[in-house]
């Protein structure tokens, strides 16, 4: 069975590691750092994350303050990738259409008949950045529901096939700005990663100044092609990984469930509620794109470790006595990863983990 783009419920058949393709994905990774580097200062750790989302065939969120080169990030991207990028600044005023595209009465000057014909919109590219997605209201914003997990769109009754790869990166302000809509539950979990993006330090700050303030600008290769993107996304679904892995990536995420068996007392008084199983698939393939990445062909407990809070943190809810303390997501993830035995013998004795390891 084939994978589909954005959908990790579908996992394709196993076949062996092309190692030569695998150390071209870790090439490429060290490539396209370098040309991002020409233009962005810093954010290593978010590049990477980037990275991981698209081999993984999932969509990422950036969130951050306004001023912070998101844009910048994700166009000068779309450069280094060779794919159709396409933007759209969402406003209030936004309309689904504007998004997915709409049908138009067109009339043949031969006969007089009319008949309709679907004008694309600008959903219709490799690389979509949806700028500050949640200035729109929740109708406009789930106009990407279907795009980003099945790859196509539907207007009247036709369903249209988007290019593949196709890739959505969304920036977000943080919601207590003014003008801002919160994201309903089921769009964000469609978002394989929601990253902050952070203040740059003093030396980053330094040579951003100096550099945008300067006569010259850096230009950026193109280091990959849409047909060797889509190769090594197939390549990612073939990385093995172990059992004790995947049961160590279940184990984090079903202590963020209340009222499951195993649920720590801490989570229980601090979530609304928690992860449901797409984050498992998230973390078990953003985990094996990591290894690649890294030039390595396992997955190891640290790699899920590194991607909890990437996955977990915009799907669990932290309730109002745990915002009122300014205990936040990350927080709690935090402590379940330290509440977690990392090695197979301890995670297999510890009471609360039976029910993984009883099937």
């Amino acid at each position: 069975m084939t994978a589909s783009p954005g959908n990790p419920d579908e996992t394709s058949d196993e076949k062996p590691l092309n190692e030569a393709d695998a150390k071209r994905l870790h090439e490429a990774r060290r490539q396209i750092i370098d040309e991002l580097g020409k233009i962005i200062v810093g954010q290593e750790s978010v590049i990477d994350e980037i990275l991981i989302c698209l081999f993984s065939r999932g969509h990422v969120m950036l969130e951050g303050v306004p001023g912070l080169a998101k844009t910048l990030m994700i166009s000068t991207l779309a450069k280094t990738l060779d794919l159709d990028f396409s933007r759209i600044q969402f406003t209030p005023d936004l309309m689904p259409g504007d998004v997915t595209g709409t049908e138009i009465i067109e009339e043949d000057r031969a006969t007089g008949q009319r008949s309709f014909r679907f004008m694309q919109g600008p959903l219709f590219a490799n690389i979509l950045l949806a700028d500050e997605i949640n200035r729109t209201p929740p109708k406009t914003q789930a106009a990407l529901l279907e795009a980003m997990q099945e790859g196509q769109v539907t207007v009247g009754r036709e369903q249209h096939q988007l290019p593949d790869p196709f890739f959505v990166l969304a920036t977000q302000n943080p919601i207590e700005q003014e003008g801002t809509y919160p994201l309903p539950e089921a769009q964000q979990d469609r978002f394989m990663f929601k990253v902050f993006v952070e203040y740059p330090s003093f030396d980053e700050e330094f040579e951003v100044a100096r550099r945008t303030t300067g006569s010259k600008s850096g230009q950026v290769q193109p280091v990959l092609t849409g047909s060797e993107i889509k190769r090594l996304q197939e390549l990612v679904r073939q990385v093995p990984v172990s059992d004790h892995v995947v049961r160590y990536a279940l184990s984090l995420v079903r202590q963020t469930r209340v009222g499951n068996e195993g649920t720590p007392e801490f989570v229980q008084e601090l979530v609304g509620w928690g992860a449901g199983p797409r984050a498992v698939q998230f973390l078990i393939l953003g985990g094996k794109a990591k290894a690649l990445l890294q030039g390595r062909f396992h997955v190891q407990v640290e790699d899920i470790q590194a991607l909890a809070k990437p996955v977990l943190r915009h799907r669990m809810v932290v309730n109002f006595a745990a915002e009122s303390d300014g205990v936040t997501s990350d927080d709690v993830i935090d402590q379940i990863i330290d509440a977690t035995p990392t090695t197979e013998d301890e995670l297999s004795r510890d009471a609360r983990f039976q029910t993984i390891f009883a099937s």
